[in-house]
C-alpha cells in the first residue's frame, strides 16, 4: 500500500480550538452535565502526545507507523500552548524490539500505547495521554474557515497515480490561501526539501500558527461545532472528558502569541544505508527542562 503524506498535526488545533468548541456546545445543550461537575479538576494544563497514522482510515492503522509526532503541552494559567515536533526517523529503542529503530515504527509495534512509552523513555517525562487523527479533517477543517493563508517556501510538484486515491501535488512559490485540498497538497509534501524532514516540520509549524489565527476569528468560531461529526470520524484520544471540557472554557483565550514551537535537535545521518535522525542528546534534555520541567521523573 503507498503511503500518504498526511497532515494529522492538525488535531492540535482541533484539541484547542475545535473541541474547545465542541465542549461549549456540549454543555449549552445540557449533554456534559453542569459546568462545575465537567471542570472540577484542579490541574490548568495538560500534556499529550500528538500521533499522525500513516493509514487511510482508523479502521486501518493498525500496524501502521506514525508520520507525524509531537509532543504538546497546553498550560491555561498563562493561555500557552508548547509543541515539540520529533523527526519520524528519530533514532530509537522500542520496548520489546531487537536493534535500534526508527520513532515511527512505535505504534505499528505497539499501538498508541508504545508509542507514547517510546517517547516517554526517550524524554524522561511522565507522558500518559495521546491524540491521532486522520488527514480528512484537515481538508475539512480548512474549507469551514474559509482557507489559510501561508508562504509557500518554494515551488511544490509531486504526482503519484497509484496512490489510492491518486496523488497529485502542484503549488507555486509565494504567500496565497489554501483551500482545504490545496492544504493538503502542502502538508503531504516532503520529498523536495533539502533538509528533509527537518523542512516538512517547518512548513508544518507555519500551518499551525496559520490554522489557529483564522481559526479563532469570531465569524469561524461558530462554525466549528459543525465539525462534530468529523471529529468523531477521524479523532481518537484517551485524554478525560473532564480535561477535554475545561480546555473548552479557555480554549479561545489562547493567542498565537503564547504558542511555542520547536523541533527535537540533532541531525540527520546515514548507517547502513538506511536514513536515521541522530538528536543531540545534551541539547534534547536542555530543550526538554526549559518547556516540560514539571513532567520530568
Amino acid at each position: 500500500m503507498r503511503k500518504f503524506f498526511k497532515a494529522f498535526f492538525m488535531s492540535l488545533i482541533l484539541f484547542i480550538v475545535a473541541y474547545g468548541i465542541i465542549g461549549h456546545f456540549i454543555l449549552d445543550n445540557g449533554l456534559g452535565g453542569s459546568k462545575d461537575e465537567n471542570v472540577s479538576d484542579s490541574k490548568n494544563e495538560i500534556l499529550f502526545l500528538l500521533l499522525g497514522i500513516d493509514a487511510q482510515d482508523s479502521e486501518n492503522e493498525k500496524g501502521a507507523r506514525t508520520d507525524t509526532m509531537m509532543l504538546v503541552k497546553v498550560d491555561l494559567s498563562n493561555e500557552s500552548v508548547n509543541v515539540l515536533s520529533i523527526p519520524r526517523d528519530t533514532k530509537v529503542n522500542i520496548d520489546g524490539r531487537s536493534g535500534i529503530s526508527k520513532i515511527n515504527a512505535a505504534h505499528a509495534y505497539g499501538g498508541p500505547e508504545l508509542a507514547v512509552k517510546t517517547v516517554k523513555e526517550l524524554l524522561g517525562l511522565n507522558l500518559d495521554y495521546y491524540v491521532k487523527v486522520d488527514y480528512t479533517i484537515v481538508e475539512e477543517a480548512v474549507d469551514k474557515i474559509g482557507g489559510v493563508e501561508v508562504d509557500v517556501p518554494q515551488d511544490m510538484y509531486y504526482e503519484d497515480p497509484t496512490a489510492d486515491p491518486p496523488l497529485v501535488i502542484d503549488l507555486k512559490e509565494g504567500k496565497q490561501v489554501l483551500d482545504g485540498q490545496k492544504s493538503l497538497q502542502f502538508l503531504r509534501f516532503r520529498k523536495g526539501y533539502k533538509d528533509a524532514d527537518l523542512g516538512r516540520i517547518r512548513a508544518q509549524q507555519q500551518f499551525i500558527k496559520a490554522f489557529i489565527e483564522q481559526a479563532l476569528r469570531p465569524k469561524n468560531l461558530v462554525k466549528l461545532p459543525t465539525m462534530v461529526p468529523s471529529y468523531y470520524r477521524n479523532v481518537d484520544t484517551n485524554i478525560p472528558m473532564s480535561s477535554l471540557t475545561k480546555m473548552a472554557l479557555k480554549a479561545r483565550k489562547i493567542n498565537t502569541d503564547n504558542i511555542t514551537l520547536n523541533t527535537l535537535p540533532g541531525d540527520g545521518k546515514w548507517i547502513n544505508r538506511v536514513s536515521y535522525f541522530i538528536y543531540n542528546k545534551t541539547e534534547m534534555d536542555a530543550m526538554v527542562r526549559e518547556l516540560f520541567s514539571e513532567y520530568i521523573y
